[in-house]
């Protein structure tokens, strides 16, 4: 009897010990093949929140908690970062080349499908392609596209049954605006497509002296880049533009670069915004047509523009070739340049 007793009492305490709350901390552990770095940082929304030391075999082992479920970012370096899905009471591996940041991670542990889930969206986005390219579908072909891809984002969020409600919540509401952005934004594109008149802009300031409009270049083709001089990949365009600036000098087409440079970037102040223009154009040496837009945003509402640089192509006529032309870096853009015998 005495035998019996002892072993439900023993019985009793692995299972009240089986029903402990979860633990309050992560636990998180790995190896990195290839590794050259020594930290890992983890980091959230407001910054860093834990660093792990790396041993010279690639392998790390540590703990830390975190503020609240959430995607944060694992990384090494600036270059080396992937996203990580953590929550207090999760027990993470990872496994990975560290010369192959994320694409080659393997996760695993209580915890683990998150992550995984989050690597597979992202892939998944990856493949899409450029949106661009999906809203210059005819409209029967663009309704097939839509309805293919919500079926293949419903069936990765299918395959992890074990996701977090937080995180559930989180990418349901992304696939919701991300649809709905696509929708909306096809409805939009029809009114900036192909062979469409295109919006125009009035009285932009020159740097050479004067004001142009739209309707200054007509009878040329103009391709137009959205710039600021704050933004590193419009910086990074210009001498790719200044190359065809002057391979096409003679040609029937116009360089029309308008800067966006605001009050906001300035200090509160327009005077400035436009010195800083001008200071940047005169010290780059910028060739082609340099326009100033100063307080209207009325071009940039009317194609939509949401991030720069961006480029647009208008034909002699003043209607639209591309409303989102390729880059001056892209080989595509002479392609473009040479069927229209430009």
């Amino acid at each position: 009897m005495k035998k019996i007793s002892l072993a439900i009492f023993t019985l009793l305490i692995i299972v009240s010990c089986a029903n402990e709350h979860p633990k309050n901390y992560i636990s998180l552990s790995g190896k990195l093949e290839n590794n050259k770095d020594s930290i890992i940082t983890i980091s959230g929304r407001t910054g860093d929140i834990k660093t792990i030391s790396i041993k010279q075999d690639g392998s790390f082992k540590d703990t830390l908690e975190v503020p609240k479920a959430d995607i944060y970012t694992f990384q090494t370096s600036r270059a080396k970062r992937a996203p990580i899905y953590l929550k207090n009471g999760f027990n993470i591996s990872i496994k990975g080349d560290a010369d192959k940041f994320m694409t080659s991670f393997e996760f695993s542990g209580a915890g683990s499908s998150n992550s995984k889930f989050i690597v597979a969206q992202l892939e998944k986005s990856r493949s899409m392609g450029n949106p661009a390219d999906i809203l210059a579908l005819e409209k029967e072909a663009f309704e097939t596209k839509i309805n293919s891809l919500k079926k293949e984002y419903d069936s990765i969020l299918s395959s992890y049954n074990d996701l977090d409600s937080a995180l559930v919540d989180m990418a349901n509401k992304q696939n919701l605006q991300m649809f709905d952005y696509f929708e909306k934004s096809y409805v939009s594109s029809k009114m900036i497509g192909k062979g469409k008149p295109s919006p125009k802009f009035e009285n932009y300031i020159d740097f050479k002296g004067g004001k142009k409009s739209l309707d200054s270049f007509k009878g040329k083709y103009v391709y137009i880049d959205v710039w600021a001089t704050w933004c590193g990949p419009c910086i990074r365009e210009i001498p790719s533009l200044q190359k065809l600036e002057k391979e096409y000098h003679n040609k029937n087409i116009e360089f029309v670069s308008i800067s966006t440079d605001e009050s906001r970037r300035s200090g509160g102040s327009w005077e400035a915004a436009e010195k800083k223009w001008r200071d940047f154009v005169k010290e780059k040496q910028m060739g082609g047509v340099q326009l100033w837009a100063g307080q209207d945003n009325a071009l940039q509402q009317a194609y939509q523009i949401t991030g720069i640089p961006r480029f647009i192509l208008i034909d002699p006529s003043g209607n639209i070739v591309d409303a989102n032309a390729p880059r001056p870096s892209d080989p595509k853009l002479k392609d473009l340049f040479n069927s229209l015998k430009i």
